[in-house]
């Protein structure tokens, strides 16, 4: 089995000491250093635990990760040494997953929208797994990619409501599939199964349940047109922290239920889906300095005349907020920013560029160039894949797993460990981030079948 990672990739955390301790350690050498770059502190022992508490959830979905949603290479490396397989949207992406070594057949193209150059690279390297929604698609693929001919799926709108926005959907409707299984029979493409797509509306579980029964009906379709129908993408929409509105455990007993309705096991249809929010969201805090900072005078129009603070972060979100100042008195992070007093802040990107906006209205004590902020649950989509405005350098990550999970993902694997109270530990909390609610005990052997 190919290796890919290693102790190399990552700081190993002992017992007790936690990726906060890291991150606070950190800072206060980066505060004597006046480096005020801003940085990831990755928990992969977070990671470890979502896995595994994916497959103990879905028993018969195998997991695609999105790189789009999280390319760094620490979790790359993680998440193809724990067997997952790669949702990839276009070269770039395929080429960062191949650099370490997945194979082609953990690799699926998943956008429904894909360039001809990207498709020819594709294939130039065996990727073969392609979604199409539409005839313009299906005649792209057919065209440049000769061997995708014999795996393709077809996506099905997950949302196909009267309010649902026409520019906002990928997918075809049901009342579409027909027409387009012909076209593709055709033009002599095997269509192999159904792919559907809910992001967000995940949220809500029996939409999960209305999806699989409309790809059930797609798979119905094929058959009728002689297509050996035996691979169900079931998408992405699973929360990366604990969401009132759902809860991972109720959204996987809602998916559960309607697989073993729709597409009971041992009917002969693979099931996969492509978790992404879910894996990486609170394994990432990010770490930012306040580099200007800006008063408002009181006469402005529209203005409180309080403070705006800017700082080298580009993002459009933010979420829990913490402050460390720098050069004086370092509190925890566990500890919330203080208040009162506190002034209605304003925080924004990089100097230069004004329009930059993060997030205003925050209640914060006031800042002083230098100190810290940091936000938790900053893994999804805050990896750009280009260079940040101004032209400087992207974050670095530092990437940490407890010594307990790097046994656990040995164990997964089937690697025996030495002693019996190795073996034993690996019932304890995996996370060095934070405790988990229950503790996995994980069999000598865990690993999941292939994926495709």
């Amino acid at each position: 089995m190919n290796r890919y990672l290693d102790e190399s990739n990552f700081m190993m955390v002992e017992e007790g000491f936690t990726t906060r301790d890291l991150l606070e350690n950190l800072l206060v050498e980066l505060c004597q250093e006046s480096d005020q770059q801003a940085f990831f502190m990755a928990d992969l022992g977070d990671i470890v635990k979502k896995h595994l508490c994916f497959l103990k959830a879905l028993p018969r979905v195998k997991p695609y990760f999105p790189v789009k949603c999280n390319g760094s290479e620490g979790v790359i490396r993680l998440l193809a040494e724990l067997g997952a397989g790669f949702a990839c949207t276009n070269k770039a992406e395929i080429a960062r997953v191949q650099s370490i070594g997945v194979p082609a057949d953990k690799i699926f193209y998943s956008s429904p929208c894909k360039q001809v150059a990207h498709i020819k690279y594709a294939a130039s390297h065996g990727v073969q797994l392609m979604t199409f929604d539409n005839e313009v698609e299906l005649s792209k693929v057919a065209r440049s990619h000769p061997r995708a001919r014999e795996v393709m799926l077809l996506g099905v709108a997950a949302d196909s409501s009267p309010s649902a926005h026409p520019s906002m959907m990928f997918g075809t409707t049901l009342k579409s599939c027909r027409h387009l299984l012909e076209t593709a029979k055709e033009q002599a493409v095997e269509v192999v199964g159904i792919s559907f797509h809910l992001g967000s509306r995940g949220l809500e579980p029996q939409t999960f349940a209305q999806s699989v029964a409309a790809a059930q009906l797609a798979f119905e379709m094929g058959k009728e047109l002689g297509y050996r129908m035996h691979l169900l993408d079931i998408g992405g929409g699973f929360p990366g922290t604990e969401d009132p509105r759902a809860r991972f455990e109720e959204m996987a007993a809602v998916i559960n239920s309607a697989l073993d309705l729709y597409f009971p096991d041992g009917c002969g249809v693979e099931i996969v889906a492509r978790p992404g929010r879910y894996y990486v969201t609170s394994a990432f805090t990010f770490a930012a300095s306040v580099t200007a900072m800006e008063e408002v005078p009181t006469e402005q129009p529209g203005s409180d005349g309080r403070w705006d603070s800017g700082m080298g972060l580009s993002m459009s979100l933010w979420h829990y907020c913490t402050l460390i100042p720098c050069g004086r008195s370092v509190s925890s992070p566990q500890t919330p920013c203080p208040e009162p007093p506190s002034l209605s802040t304003s925080l924004r990107g990089p100097p230069g560029h004004p329009e930059d906006h993060i997030a205003d209205g925050l209640d914060l004590p006031q800042l002083q160039v230098g100190d810290w902020l940091i936000f938790e649950n900053m893994g999804a989509y805050t990896i750009a894949t280009s260079a940040p405005p101004g032209g400087g350098p992207q974050p670095h990550v530092t990437y940490a797993m407890s010594r307990l999970a790097w046994k656990t993902i040995q164990l997964f694997q089937g690697k025996p460990l030495p002693t019996e109270d190795d073996r034993e530990s690996v019932c304890a909390p995996l996370s060095c981030g934070w405790e988990m609610a229950e503790a996995l005990c994980v069999p000598p052997v865990f690993a999941p079948a292939g994926i495709i």
